[in-house]
C-alpha cells in the first residue's frame, strides 16, 4: 500500500507556514474563522492553479471527487463549499497572499542565483503585460470601451529566473508610472525597455549606485560629449551623451552612455542607454538581449493564471495573481532541489 505524501503535498512543503502565520496575525486574517483558516485557502487556490481548475464550480467539482484526500492534501477535515471559498476570496485581506508571495520570491532568488553573464551585480529585468478580463464580469477593470483588464509589472531576476518584486494597477497606467514602487538595490543592473524612458526615475537609479540598461527612443535629443573612435564589430556607436530637452534635462542632469548596436541576426540596430561606463558595449547589449526571459515569464503566466471565474472582486485578480507566482516559486524550488 503507498504510503507516502501527495504530489501536491510535498510540492507545499517548501512554503514557510511560521512565516506565513506571521502574515495573517498582521492582517488579522484568521478573524471569526472557525475551519477554513487563510492557510487552506491558500492551498486550495494553489490547487486550483497547479491543477488547471478553470473557476471556482471546477474546482469545488474537483474537491468533491477526491474528498477522502482533502485532508491529508493540507486543506481540513471540513468539506469545501462553493459559498465559503468565494466568501473567503472576497473578504479576506489579499495583502497576506501578497507579502507571502514576496518573501518566497526573495527565498527562491537567493538559492537559485547563477552567473549567466561575467558581470558581478546583480541583473534584473522590468516590464509589464496586460492580463484581460471580462467587462461584463469585472466593470471596475474598465480599459478601453469594450475591454477589461488590470496591468502586472513584474520585476525579474534574470539569473535566478524568478520574479523578485510586482505590483499590479489598472491596464490604463502608463509603464513607466509604475518606476516608482521599485527599491533599487546597490550595484545592481536594471535592464527596460524604451517605455520607461523616464528620466526622473532613470536618474534615482544612478543616485543609488545602480545601473540601468534602457532602449532609447527614436525622438531622443542629446548632444555628444565625448566618443569613442575604435569599437568592436557590430557595435556602430560607443558615446557619452547629455540631454538638451528643457524639462529632459532638469530630470537627468549629468552625462550617460549611448550605445548603438547591429543585431545580425534580426538585421535590425538597437540603441541603448546605460550609466554603466565600466562595462564593454558588447556587454550592455547582451545585458538587453537577456530581457527576452520576462516576455517567456510572461507567456507562462498568461498559460497558467487562472482567475476569469473566480470572482467579481476588484481584489481577486490582486490574491490570484500572488498564489499564481506563488505556485511558480514552489516549482523553481523544487527544480533547485532535484
Amino acid at each position: 500500500m503507498f504510503q507516502d505524501k501527495y504530489v501536491f503535498s510535498q510540492l507545499t512543503a517548501f512554503l514557510n507556514r511560521t512565516q506565513f502565520n506571521n502574515y495573517v496575525r498582521k492582517y488579522d486574517g484568521n478573524r471569526y474563522v472557525k475551519h477554513f483558516t487563510c492557510w487552506n485557502q491558500m492551498l486550495a487556490m494553489m490547487f486550483g492553479q497547479l491543477s488547471n481548475r478553470e473557476s471556482l464550480r471546477d474546482l469545488i467539482v474537483a474537491f468533491e471527487a477526491h474528498r477522502g484526500k482533502q485532508y491529508h492534501l493540507g486543506l481540513g477535515r471540513e468539506p469545501i463549499a462553493k459559498t465559503t471559498l468565494a466568501t473567503a476570496n472576497q473578504n479576506r485581506d489579499y495583502r497576506i497572499f501578497e507579502d507571502f508571495a514576496f518573501y518566497m520570491m526573495k527565498e527562491a532568488c537567493e538559492k537559485r542565483t547563477t552567473n549567466i553573464l561575467d558581470i558581478s551585480g546583480k541583473k534584473y529585468a522590468f516590464d509589464s503585460t496586460t492580463i484581460p478580463l471580462c467587462l461584463a464580469t469585472f466593470p471596475w477593470a474598465k480599459f478601453r470601451s469594450k475591454k477589461g483588464g488590470v496591468k502586472a509589472h513584474v520585476l525579474y531576476d534574470i539569473e535566478a529566473q524568478v520574479p523578485a518584486f510586482y505590483t499590479v494597477t489598472t491596464a490604463s497606467k502608463h509603464d513607466s508610472t509604475a518606476m516608482s514602487s521599485i527599491h533599487y538595490e546597490p550595484n545592481a543592473y536594471y535592464i527596460f525597455d524604451r517605455a520607461y524612458d523616464s528620466f526622473k526615475e532613470l536618474y534615482r537609479i544612478h543616485l543609488t549606485d545602480s545601473f540601468f540598461v534602457v532602449r532609447a527612443k527614436t525622438n531622443l535629443k542629446y548632444k555628444t560629449v565625448k566618443w569613442k573612435r575604435r569599437m568592436p564589430r557590430n557595435i556602430m556607436t560607443d558615446a557619452e551623451v547629455k540631454l538638451t530637452g528643457y524639462l529632459s534635462e532638469k530630470k537627468y542632469p549629468e552625462s550617460f552612455r549611448l550605445v548603438r548596436y547591429y543585431d545580425e541576426e534580426d538585421d535590425r540596430e538597437f540603441t541603448f542607454l546605460t550609466n554603466a561606463k565600466q562595462l564593454s558595449a558588447l556587454d550592455v547589449a547582451n545585458l538587453y538581449k537577456k530581457r527576452w526571459l520576462i516576455e517567456l515569464f510572461f507567456k507562462w503566466l498568461k498559460q497558467h493564471l487562472k482567475y476569469r471565474n473566480s470572482g467579481v472582486q476588484r481584489r481577486m485578480p490582486f490574491a490570484y495573481k500572488s498564489v499564481s507566482l506563488l505556485s511558480h516559486t514552489v516549482l523553481w524550488l523544487l527544480s533547485n532541489m532535484i
